[in-house]
């Protein structure tokens, strides 16, 4: 039986999923990747959607029979022991100081494209995006369900605009080019793009809040992943046509460039409404899955009785507060020490692979029948995504030494007293 009120529609599920993955690449990774891959990005989306979609197969399959809004962590430690759940949710919730000031700076970059804002004048905008998402996640989660599906209807109006009014596809441009000899480049194209990816397993925190979680789970799922797989690719052909891509400049202001083509530049003002919007999509996914993590932890006595408290529209409301809090410190803290976005997201991406490819081997344990074969196929992607990373994986490798270090120091001073106790 589910502990939080059962309102999500797989419509609804869908939008939140695919605004999600959306998010803040929409508009910038495309041009990322054809940077990097030219033409042959074009196929190197339909390559990352094949080996994303045996990760979203297992966590379809994981959610589908354990639906619980714990999520990732919870999935790991049914499946790895209670220890393991503990240190899975302290890595998820080591994203929140790196990851969420990464998007909340992307976020407050559209408007400062508009117009000459001070960094003051930015940290404001971040401030009253986390407080946006607080008075939304103070809704029943079918009112963040809405808000994000019609958020994802105007980014995917937004990419349907361009071809429409540049005609594409073009005779020039073709929807899947011959890339004989070119094949080295799909490598580079997707270390950049497998980000794109990252916000599945925020969404199984909202596994126990669908009406019909067997059946309506896993659909939201698939779905909401081949919908932003296809509006990517969508956007990728529309850069390479209009090559609004070639280097950093380029790539960070590839929707604005194609609008001031298409429309001229009062087309600027929507450009930075829908980027932002899609920022605050991807984001709102994110705390609202940060705060049912706390909820569940609390809800179990893992945590403080008192984050375990809901509002009368049934939804973690003091956990939410906990969650908006802490990355409006975060915030305002790596505003104070000019860190930057590149720094952030480096940081933030280890810790993602790391909880992929423990959900994944929670899957090979979990699971049984081809779906078990399904989620050993995805633990070796995600492990071969982790070896890519390199040094950038060290971080997320080593917090999670730290973590488990301490957490023996903990349990060994918790048994002093016992066997103290019991010598006597």
């Amino acid at each position: 039986m589910s502990r939080l009120n059962q309102e999500l529609s797989l419509l609804q599920g869908v939008g939140l999923l695919s605004t999600s993955l959306l998010g803040t690449g929409i508009f910038v990774v495309p041009a990322l990747a054809a940077t990097a891959a030219g033409e042959v990005s074009l196929w190197a989306w339909l390559v990352l959607i094949a080996l994303v979609l045996p990760v979203a197969f297992t966590f379809a399959q994981l959610g589908r029979h354990y639906p619980h809004a714990g999520g990732a962590p919870h999935l790991i430690g049914r499946a790895l022991g209670p220890r393991m759940e503990r240190l899975s949710a302290l890595l998820f919730l080591a994203v929140l100081p790196v990851g969420l000031p990464a998007a909340l700076s992307i976020a407050s970059g559209f408007w400062s494209a508009l117009f000459d804002l001070s960094a003051s004048a930015n940290l404001a905008i971040q401030i009253a995006t986390l407080v946006a998402m607080l008075l939304l996640g103070q809704r029943p989660a079918r009112a963040s369900g809405l808000i994000q599906g019609l958020i994802a209807v105007a980014i995917i109006a937004t990419v349907a605009l361009i071809w429409w009014a540049g005609d594409l596809p073009r005779a020039s441009q073709p929807l899947l080019p011959a890339i004989d000899g070119a094949w080295h480049l799909l490598p580079a194209a997707l270390g950049v793009m497998f980000w794109c990816f990252v916000g599945i397993e925020a969404f199984s925190h909202m596994g126990e809040e669908f009406k019909n979680p067997e059946r309506d789970f896993p659909l939201a799922l698939l779905l909401g992943v081949l919908l932003a797989g296809l509006v990517y690719w969508a956007c990728s052909v529309a850069v390479l046509s209009f090559h609004a891509y070639g280097d950093v400049t380029s790539d960070g202001a590839s929707l604005p460039r194609m609008l001031d083509l298409l429309f001229g530049e009062h087309a600027r003002g929507v450009s930075a409404v829908v980027g932002y919007l899609a920022c605050f999509a991807s984001m709102n996914i994110y705390v609202q899955g940060f705060a049912r993590l706390i909820w569940s932890l609390a809800d179990e006595g893992k945590l403080p009785a008192t984050l375990a408290q809901r509002n009368h529209h049934g939804v973690p409301a003091r956990a939410l507060w906990l969650v908006v809090l802490s990355c409006a410190l975060c915030a305002t803290l790596t505003w104070s020490l000019s860190v930057s976005v590149d720094q952030l997201i480096r940081y933030a991406n280890g810790n993602f692979v790391v909880i992929y490819l423990l959900s994944m081997v929670a899957g090979w344990v979990l699971l049984r029948g081809i779906w078990r074969w399904i989620a050993g196929l995805s633990t070796l992607l995600c492990a071969a995504v982790l070896v890519m990373l390199g040094i950038d994986a060290w971080y997320a490798v080593g917090l999670l030494a730290l973590l488990a270090v301490l957490d023996q120091a903990r349990l060994a001073h918790s048994r002093r007293p016992l066997d103290h106790s019991a010598r006597s």
